[in-house]
């Protein structure tokens, strides 16, 4: 082999001169050494995995001390409010609420005293009135609210960690809201015991009147009409407010005179007015028209798909506790109601089973179908004939409306039987 060496226009440059026959040899060679052409597959490639952002978790609820929560919606609601400037407004308050069950209880009683004294104290130009048909008469402006427990997320659901405080100014004139104002508070300092109107009545149904309340205060805007199931009602409900408060002062005889007054309303034939009814009644020992009024709160509450019954069970069985005497009368109504729907309408029924928060949840559905099978078994003691129409589910605490998880008055409606209108099967 020779070298011979050049010049090139980027310095010398050495050269191997290679024979021809080597050259064909060493190509060959490299040739066989070369890299092979990678044969591609004809099928589609799979689309490229996109990482797609997850939304972030809503921001925890700011809870302020009860007192400053209420004085914080209040102060929202008025000093939002749209009305004519320099003049003077008559004012009443609906009893404020539960949100999530419609009930009143001593925490509710304390937030209207508080809202009274803010209006006397800050806004002179809102004249408090008495929550009465006279007044109502005069078409005033109505302030409603209701009072919610919630968790950390904001919503009524889960264990509960706060409360939601809903204020509403609606407008008897105009049929609309006037203005809205909110606020969280934390828990501590307030006393949820439900007043005995509440604590005592042995059903729980959908009221249209109550839910068409909690709409009006939770379910609009400013401007928005106030909600008609409320609107349209809202005189007969100054007269159940006169006839609960004679419940919870021990007036049974007054309460049972007012509450038996409000049916020669149409409009009064709804389920708080035969609660009242059942509860003076029971209380006086009129054993027999007591539960005539039961079994009319019962045909109510069916019909409207919903029933929930508030028996008391034996702690952690399934049993109905011994020392509960109505239990028994209250079966046979709720046995005959269910046949009478059965055979009229061909209605089939989900009977439920409810549990408080607390301990596990395997173990609270299992107890709650246990009580559900339990109730099952004693109604159709009084009318065989249920057997086709009636099934059990266990919720255990899924649908728990209080969730405190206390196991005290206030969280009874949580360990309910309820009664669910469904559709029978098609028979084959």
């Amino acid at each position: 082999m020779k070298y011979f060496s050049r010049n090139a226009a980027f310095g010398s440059e050495r050269v191997l001169m290679v024979p021809r026959r080597m050259t064909i040899l060493l190509c060959a060679a490299l040739a066989a050494c070369a890299p092979q052409e990678v044969v591609r597959s004809t099928a589609p490639e799979a689309p490229a995995t996109v990482a797609v952002a997850q939304p972030a978790p809503p921001p925890p609820v700011v809870a302020l001390p009860y007192g400053d929560a209420v004085k914080l919606a209040a102060r929202d609601l008025f000093t939002k409010a749209k009305l004519p400037d320099g003049q003077s407004f008559n004012l009443v308050i609906d009893p404020l609420v539960d949100g999530t069950t419609g009930m009143q209880s001593v925490a509710t009683v304390a937030m209207e005293q508080q809202v009274t004294e803010i209006v006397a104290n800050n806004y002179p130009r809102y004249q408090v009135k008495p929550f009465n048909s006279a007044n109502l008469a005069a078409a005033p402006l109505v302030f409603i609210g209701t009072f919610t427990p919630i968790n950390l997320q904001g919503k009524a659901s889960g264990e509960r960690d706060a409360y939601r405080v809903c204020f509403a100014l609606a407008d008897l004139k105009t049929g609309k809201i006037v203005s809205k104002g909110f606020a969280r508070s934390q828990t501590g300092g307030i006393d949820p015991t439900p007043l005995p109107y509440f604590r005592d009545a042995p059903l729980w149904v959908n009221d249209k009147i109550v839910e068409g309340y909690i709409k009006t205060c939770q379910g609009t805007s400013a401007g928005d009409p106030i909600n008609a199931a409320y609107l349209d009602k809202v005189s007969v409900v100054a007269g159940i407010d006169e006839a609960t408060k004679a419940y919870n002062n021990r007036k049974y005889k007054e309460s049972l005179a007012l509450f038996t007054a409000l049916l020669r309303n149409p409009a009064g034939d709804q389920p708080r007015v035969h609660t009242g009814i059942y509860l003076s009644n029971a209380k006086l020992g009129r054993r027999n028209a007591a539960m005539q009024e039961f079994s009319k709160m019962a045909s109510q509450g069916m019909g409207a798909k919903r029933l929930a019954v508030k028996f008391g069970f034996q702690n952690g069985g399934s049993a109905l506790a011994k020392d509960q005497n109505p239990y028994d009368s209250w079966l046979k109504e709720l046995a005959s109601v269910s046949s009478k729907l059965a055979k009229t309408s061909e209605t089939c029924f989900e009977v439920g089973g409810h549990t408080g928060r607390g301990g596990s949840e395997p173990l609270n559905e299992r107890l709650a179908l246990q009580r559900a099978e339990y109730v099952k078994q004693r109604l159709l003691a009084v009318h065989k004939d249920l057997a086709n129409v009636i099934t059990t589910k266990g919720y255990g605490s899924s649908e728990a409306l209080v969730a405190t998880g206390k196991g005290d008055p206030f969280d009874s409606l949580d360990r309910r039987i309820e009664f669910k209108s469904t559709q029978c099967p098609t028979k084959s």
